[in-house]
Order: structure tokens, then sequence, then C-alpha cells
């Protein structure tokens, strides 16, 4: 007799939880559905191209892409965005190679489609030799670097 009262609390408690965890993962009918933890992105702004060079061409776009520059150069970099929001920010941060940050600048975007930034530095008493990186980020978030010598 025991044993039969033991199999029917265990058959109750089991088909208990089942209702509970029945009741936790469908809705009513008409119900709105779960909300997911991670909402899905809207579509935005993407980073399609990252150009260095010395020289701007009547586009605004590096004229000839390169990664090694002179120590009196002027240093470009051409970031081409596509789909943006108006109202995207775009930064870059230039740091030399122990980390010492160069320079930082941050740019608005304005207008939707492809769009060309231009970012640039220049040090009229030369620039050390060395390795260098450019970070690019897109409202706050990485999208992407190039690294860069001097010589």
């Amino acid at each position: 007799m025991r044993a039969l009262v033991a199999l029917l609390v265990f058959s109750l408690a089991l088909c208990a939880g089942c209702r509970r965890q029945e009741s936790q993962t469908s809705a009513a009918p008409g119900a709105s559905p779960p909300v997911s933890a991670a909402p899905p992105t809207a579509p935005g702004a993407r980073i399609s191209a990252i150009d260095l060079g010395n020289a701007l061409g009547s586009d605004g776009r590096v004229s000839t892409p390169t990664s090694v520059f002179t120590p009196t150069d002027t240093i470009y970099a051409s970031v081409l965005t596509e789909g943006q929001q108006p109202g995207a920010t775009l930064s870059a941060r230039w740091s030399y190679q122990d980390g010492q940050v160069v320079s930082e600048n941050r740019e608005t975007l304005g207008s939707s489609g492809r769009v060309n930034t231009e970012f640039h530095i220049a040090k009229p008493d030369g620039w050390p030799a060395g390795r260098y990186r450019l970070e690019i980020a897109l409202n706050g978030q990485p999208a992407g670097s190039r690294d860069f010598e001097v010589r």
C-alpha cells in the first residue's frame, strides 16, 4: 500500500511540474509573444573600407593606399560607410607603438547612402619612426583598424 501511495504522489508531482513548465512557455490565445532577450538590431551604418595614404583624390578618398609613410607626411584615413542613419558617429583613434594616443577625432554622419569620411594627422616637425595604429569606431563600437609604419 505504501508503494502505491508513493507512486501516486510521485505521479501528481510530475504532472504539476509539467503544467508549470507548459504555462511558462506557451501563451494564451491572443496574448503577445514573449519578448526576446536581444531584440534584432535595426539596419544602420556599416564600414565598407578603411584606406590610409598621404594624399586625397578629388572625391575625398585616399588616392594611393599605403601603410608606409615618411616622417613629414600628412597621414590621411578615408572611411567609407554605407546605410547609416543620420546622427551616427564615426571616430578615429591614432596611436603610437607604445600605446600613446597621438590624436582622436569624431565626426557625425549626416546623410544616408555611401559616404566617405576623411580623418588626418600631421606633425610639421616630423613623426617619430615606428609602428602606429588607427582604430575606427562606429557609434562607440570597434569597426576596424589599420596598422601603419613611419620610416
